[in-house]
């Protein structure tokens, strides 16, 4: 196998599936690009910042944070009104990553939960699209979400799907910090 430590070609991973793992491998990216000295741009939705990958990359140096500080519940459960809060925090949230990202020159953008966004209509898949398509060359990319479309699996390099076989939570057993979130 041959290995390019100067690549100057961005590519997109998409992490998907009903299985956990898919955070756990973005953040596991990050580490991995920060340990060789490059500039990090995490960026989660649906997600207010308070679970633990934030504090841990936090002390990673070259890795900045961006998340909405509103946790506005699920999807599912809103009204009109709140629903449409949402979508526009969460698009301003995208619209402001994409343009640090571009501006500061990061190496890595991570958008945790982009693609579970995208199918709730909480951000738009042609802008995510659009800018997968004219994105700095060089920005490599991390996309994740349950059930990506077509079209995001099409723009991707690299797909990897997160396969449920067994999970606690289907015993009853809630999700713990530290190990869940």
């Amino acid at each position: 196998m041959a290995f390019d430590s100067q690549a100057s070609e961005g590519l997109v991973h998409l992490y998907c599936g009903e299985g956990k793992g898919k955070t756990t491998a973005a953040v596991g990216l990050c580490a991995r690009a920060a340990g060789s000295g490059k500039r990090v741009l995490f960026v989660q939705f649906f997600k207010d910042g308070t679970s633990s990958e934030n504090a841990s990359l936090r002390l990673l140096p070259n890795v900045h944070t961006m998340h909405e500080p509103r946790y506005f519940g699920r999807v599912s459960n809103m009204g009109k009104e709140e629903f449409e809060k949402c979508k526009r925090a969460y698009s301003a949230l995208f619209e402001a990553a994409i343009s640090r990202a571009a501006a500061e020159e990061f190496d890595l953008l991570v958008l945790d939960e982009a693609v579970s966004s995208c199918n709730h209509g909480v951000i738009s898949e042609g802008a995510l699209l659009r800018f997968l398509k004219s994105r700095p060359a060089r920005l490599e990319v991390v996309l994740t979400g349950r059930e990506p479309s077509a079209a995001l699996v099409d723009a991707a390099d690299y797909v990897t799907e997160m396969k449920k076989i067994k999970h606690p939570f289907d015993a009853g057993i809630v999700a713990r910090r530290g190990i869940e979130f």
